[in-house]
């Protein structure tokens, strides 16, 4: 099986942005934990500020990857561009937030790339990628 994570704007800073709401761990450290947890899964990462690069990314792996978990970060909430991208590809793709959107600010309540997804996890902290691992498993 493969798997891409993809993480959008501001996470390439996990591990130093807001650790009370993200946490004091990066990305790349736990990254390495979900390869040794789930050693017998492909997994891959990608990590874009560009929302184009998310669209190209998500295009060049959608009709040959088992699966997506996308943290759009704030596209979540405004890219019509990313969800099209997500609707236009056979790979099923979950959508995944660190934090609880929706015990934060309004703005953030709405995603509009959920329509897209299969799914969505949020609020669980990093631990909503292995969780979304174990749902396409």
């Amino acid at each position: 099986m493969k798997i891409l994570i993809i993480n959008g704007p501001n996470l390439n800073l996990l591990g130093k942005r807001e650790p009370e709401v993200y946490g004091s761990t990066s990305f790349e450290e736990y990254f390495e934990e979900l390869k040794s947890t789930f050693s017998e899964v492909e997994l891959h990462y990608y990590q874009s500020n560009v929302e184009g690069e998310l669209i190209n990314k998500i295009h060049e792996v959608g009709f040959s990857f088992d699966a997506i978990l996308l943290n759009a970060g704030g596209y979540t909430h405004t890219s019509v561009a990313i969800s099209d991208a997500i609707a236009g590809v056979t790979t099923p793709t979950l959508e995944v937030h660190i934090s609880n959107i929706y015990k934060r600010e309004e703005f953030r309540h709405k995603s509009i790339i959920s329509k897209s997804c299969v799914g969505m996890i949020s609020g669980l902290g990093l631990k909503g990628y292995e969780l979304g691992i174990r749902y396409f498993l």
